[in-house]
């Protein structure tokens, strides 16, 4: 059964689940961009107090709960919490994501991360979940397929049911310098190497310094293909951040690399963010390996 999930003027409870690799995780992050409160892997036993708590009833929230396999799936129990949402008068929607077996094989072969239920392989733990969920897949109000969707389509997709009534939020920009050498960071939308500026690690009187500290930062900035390099990423970025506003994405994760994460990075890092504020964007500086 497929419901209009775009109503305006009513609590909005979102119950959210599927198969594992179907893109559930997803559809939590952008359920939290629409100003939803996301509650993850909640047993269902707690659906009515955590409703109450975060006083859904007085429409003062929206609240989306998502519910999976890692600790079993309760049907009575799942049944019981919607059962009771009801008779508070509380409207609840159920929303399953799925995807044929194949395309959740590459995902997983792709991120290279184990299957929640652990089975001898894969190809079993995806057969196991499809019968733990079978039931609940029945009492879905909204399926979504997402085998042929990216992450991108995923996204437009949960907007475009899930968004009216939403306040609109402006893009969220976070900026991390690290260290190649202690690997990429997971989850970056943009990501710059550079480690073709001249490194400071190599001048004995700036080794002991990090790229927030005047010497190191003023030593980066002094050659020529650092301000050009800066020029140009603030031009791309002046570029594309409104056309992802545009798409309805509101958090961009850019990703600066050096060798080790300590200064080149870093010190970019930090000009990039100021320049950021500067144009009245939300933007946050993290160095994930300064201290390493």
């Amino acid at each position: 059964m497929q419901a209009d999930t775009r109503v305006s003027g009513r609590p909005q409870i979102l119950v959210v689940t599927g198969m594992s690799g179907a893109g559930r995780s997803t559809a939590a992050n952008v359920l939290e961009d629409l100003e939803y409160t996301v509650i993850d892997n909640l047993p269902p036993q707690f659906m009515s107090a955590v409703v109450d708590h975060h006083q859904i009833a007085e429409g003062r929230r929206r609240l989306a709960m998502v519910i999976d396999s890692r600790g079993g799936l309760p049907i009575d129990a799942i049944r019981g919490g919607l059962d009771e949402l009801d008779r508070e008068g509380i409207s609840t929607l159920v929303v399953f994501l799925d995807a044929e077996d194949h395309a959740i094989i590459r995902r997983y072969e792709e991120n290279r991360r184990p299957h929640p239920l652990r089975k001898a392989s894969l190809t079993e733990s995806i057969d196991t979940e499809r019968v733990l969920l079978a039931e609940l897949k029945d009492l879905a109000d909204v399926v979504i397929d997402t085998t042929d969707l990216n992450v991108h389509q995923l996204r437009g997709r949960i907007t475009d049911q899930f968004s009216e009534g939403s306040p609109h939020r402006d893009m969220r920009v976070s900026v991390t310098s690290f260290g190649f050498k202690h690997g990429i960071p997971r989850g970056s939308d943009l990501m710059f190497d550079v480690r073709f500026l001249p490194n400071p690690h190599w001048v004995p009187e700036l080794r002991p310094y990090r790229g927030t500290d005047g010497p190191v930062a003023s030593y980066v900035m002094s050659d020529p293909d650092a301000t050009e390099f800066l020029d140009k990423v603030e031009s791309l970025l002046s570029f594309l951040i409104p056309r992802f506003e545009a798409e309805g994405k509101s958090y961009l994760a850019i990703a600066i690399g050096c060798t080790g994460g300590h200064h080149r990075s870093v010190a970019l890092a930090e000009k990039l963010g100021e320049w950021l504020t500067a144009e009245g964007i939300d933007a946050t500086v993290r160095h994930r390996d300064i201290e390493r």
